[in-house]
């Protein structure tokens, strides 16, 4: 039984000090919507409407492009030296390190997150900013001599407003990875935070005004992607949208986008095997994909949700990571002993126990199934395990983003490859064995954009971040994100006689 009767025990909390009303800010003002409009904003736990958020249309997104639009032509930041950029970047860092603790609150209030998960993330933020606040000052372009000819150099340019689209599953870190970038390379920006966790992303405004951001460089419309999302996708005045979230968003915005031609990067759904051979340290295997899959209440892009284990190994692989897998604590999100907490709504909670269901006729359950003992109301889901799963089930094929696993045996490093790669998605794999040879062989023909050799999802940030097939378009991260965020101009300059053919002599 999964272990809940310490969480059971001590009840809900809700953090001091919630807002009255979660609003878009524009143009350095807090602001309702022109319409008024609203939309209820729900507590994980309880499915109660703890704050009304102003609900974006096309008119509030006009506004929003139109002041970043204003502080991008004129304004100082895109022409204020690197250094200086990061400097502001560097204070926003500090000033996201002070207010983890409250940020972690929020942010696990908000989401259903884990608070010990939570404050990891908010301290990932902090750390996003410094890293860019670093990299811009720090990089070099390219610069080619023909000698005696010509000198050639690229210069780096801001684009102008860069539309940023984020996800619900760790909100506040996940708009750090796209702020970060698109403010050091001299951008203004307009963000549309996902409107089930609308809570931290409104501190942002306060973290820059003190950091001393200009006014309208930054600017954030809540609201649905219907509405909101899709006018700032197709906003004429915006020439660059970087989207993280699910496949089929991604579609209609790369439809959207394409008739404006604008630059994309977009990070989307993953099934990502967890390939476990005989030869693998087992328990270290054990212990990373049960980390893997639950951990940030299974909603993350890269879950190895798909464990491929080999046939000699099967049983006791089996048997012992569904024994764990029962011991994985679920409880309150406020509490420090949770491990795995609240689903971020309702409505997503019902597509995770819809596959759930879906999975006790496809597979053999061996952990989980349900709700968890002494939870229930609220989106509380066992981690739950199937074993024997086909490659042809759905719960093998589709991102179910929740605390859900399966397993499924294979013989041979052919059909463990086979297995690995026959998904729609392509975005992380993660692979354990002790034979060298095997391991790098495997990682180059599986289709993924990252992969982990004995090791568990630990991203350094100067590495790209991106996936292949239904997983995504584009890489950022160190360098990449500079790309993306930048126009990369060629510049060539002549050191001598022209050298050209003379035509109409």
């Amino acid at each position: 039984m999964t272990d809940t009767t310490a969480a059971a025990a001590t009840g809900h909390r809700l953090p001091a000090d919630l807002p009255e009303r979660i609003q878009h800010y524009i143009d350095g003002e807090f602001v309702d919507s022109l319409d008024g409009e609203t939309f209820d904003v729900l507590d994980p736990v309880t499915n109660e409407t703890y704050v009304q958020a102003a609900a974006g249309q096309s008119a509030d997104v006009d506004a929003a492009v139109a002041a970043a639009r204003r502080a991008f032509t004129d304004g100082p930041w895109p022409h204020l030296l690197p250094r200086e950029r990061s400097r502001v970047l560097h204070r926003i860092a500090d000033l996201v390190e002070s207010r983890d603790q409250r940020l972690a609150e929020l942010e696990s209030f908000d989401s259903g997150l884990p608070i010990t998960q939570a404050l990891g993330q908010a301290r990932r933020a902090a750390e996003n900013f410094r890293f860019f606040a670093d990299l811009i000052v720090a990089q070099s372009d390219d610069t080619f001599k023909v000698p005696g000819r010509q000198i050639n150099y690229v210069n780096r340019k801001p684009i102008g407003v860069a539309g940023l689209i984020t996800p619900w599953n760790t909100p506040f870190m996940l708009e750090s990875w796209k702020l970060g970038p698109a403010l050091a390379t001299g951008n203004t920006v307009v963000l549309k935070p996902a409107e089930f966790t609308p809570l931290s992303a409104s501190l942002w405004a306060g973290i820059f005004e003190e950091a001393g951001l200009p006014q309208g460089v930054f600017n954030l419309v809540n609201g649905f992607g219907e509405q909101a999302g899709d006018a700032l996708v197709k906003h004429p005045d915006v020439p660059l949208i970087s989207f993280t979230g699910e496949s089929r968003t991604g579609q209609l915005i790369f439809a959207n986008a394409a008739p404006h031609l604008k630059g994309l990067s977009m990070e989307l759904g993953g099934k990502s095997p967890a390939v476990v051979f005989a030869d693998a340290d087992l328990e270290a295997a054990i212990n990373a994909t049960i980390f893997g899959v639950f951990s940030l209440n299974g909603e993350r892009c890269t879950a190895g949700s798909r464990i491929l284990v080999q046939r000699e190994i099967y049983d006791e692989f089996v048997e012992r990571y569904a024994a764990q897998a029962q011991r994985v604590r679920v409880g309150y999100p406020h509490q420090e002993s949770t491990e795995v907490g609240a689903l971020v709504h309702p409505e997503h909670y019902d597509k995770v126990m819809s596959y759930v269901e879906l999975g006790k006729t496809e597979g053999r359950l061996v952990a989980g199934g349900g709700r968890p003992e002494g939870f229930e109301t609220g989106n509380f889901v066992a981690p739950t395990v199937f074993a024997d799963v086909p490659p042809e089930a759905r719960v093998f094929q589709e991102e179910i983003f929740g605390p859900v696993v399966t397993i499924t045996p294979f013989d041979t490093d052919g059909e463990a490859l086979a297995l690995a790669n026959n998904t729609a998605y392509g975005l992380a794999a993660y692979i354990w064995t002790s034979d060298l040879k095997r391991a790098h062989n495997f990682s180059q023909a599986v289709e993924a954009g990252m992969v982990w050799l004995n090791s568990n999802n630990v991203r350094d940030l100067r590495t790209p971040f991106g996936g292949v097939k239904a997983s995504g378009l584009g890489h950022e991260g160190g360098y990449r994100s500079i790309d993306f965020y930048t126009d990369q101009q060629a510049v060539h300059i002549n050191l001598g006689e022209v050298h050209n053919p003379v035509f109409g002599q």
